[in-house]
């Protein structure tokens, strides 16, 4: 891969260096800012960047500021946030970032999030976790049949007989049972609670929430929607496990 290194020490920099030299022979490239940063990417000569390694805390524009920027482009990097700071963990996922990795940076962790990077690489344009094109789900809505395809089909909720079926700008009842949705397109779900499946694509973060009845909850974001959708501490692990896929 190209990899661009953007950290503001130099210490932390060499380090990265030497993770990436032991993982596989990649082509690598140093910025102390955002600005740097963006002089390398911008330079028509130079080498498109697969991937961007990412300190949040930079002089002059951050992090995050820097990877809402690389939203706007055409061909943007892949973004693997690297920092200190775990609180800006929720940030940096919905700037659609790959990975999120803490410093000290384990050589294990940070082959895993470029083996991430690599598999969003060589996905279609489109989410490489999604169904393939064509599956659908056929719903009765107010009196006709509505094709609704299946990659965009966020949750699956059961509701006293029905199950909502949610995408980001529609909801569906469809007379079904979750059981029978998970058994037919089981590699597209991840069940997070017994009366709710999350498609395995959408999901972006998981965290603690506190509920004003129920105290502090597990709870996770998907793309495209606003509200967090409650995990049981059963569920929290294959949650993670599929955050981390």
């Amino acid at each position: 891969m190209n990899i661009l290194i953007v950290d503001d020490e130099p210490l932390a920099r060499s380090r990265l260096h030497t993770l990436l030299a032991e993982g596989g022979a990649h082509q690598l490239a140093e910025a102390a800012t955002a600005h740097e940063a963006l002089a390398l990417l911008a330079a028509g000569d130079g080498p498109t960047f697969d991937v961007l390694l990412l300190d949040i805390h930079l002089p002059g524009q951050d992090g995050l500021q820097l990877a809402r920027h690389l939203r706007t482009l055409v061909h943007a990097p892949a973004v693997v946030f690297v920092t200190a700071h775990t609180e800006h963990a929720l940030s940096a996922f919905e700037l659609d970032a790959v990975d999120y990795l803490t410093k000290p940076v384990r050589r294990e962790r940070l082959q895993q999030a470029l083996a991430k990077v690599g598999r969003v690489l060589a996905a279609p344009p489109a989410l490489g976790l999604e169904p393939a094109v064509g599956e659908v789900l056929l719903i009765q809505d107010r009196g006709r049949t509505e094709r609704v395809p299946l990659a965009e089909v966020l949750y699956c909720k059961a509701e006293l007989k029905y199950v909502t079926v949610c995408t980001a700008t529609h909801s569906y009842v469809l007379d079904d049972a979750l059981s029978d949705l998970e058994a037919r397109y089981g590699a597209h779900w991840v069940r997070i609670h017994r009366n709710a499946l999350v498609a395995r694509h959408a999901i972006r973060a998981l965290e603690k929430h506190r509920d004003p009845q129920e105290g502090e909850v597990w709870a996770v974001r998907l793309h495209g929607l606003a509200q967090w959708l409650t995990v049981s501490r059963r569920q929290v692990p294959v949650v993670r496990e599929a955050l981390m896929a």
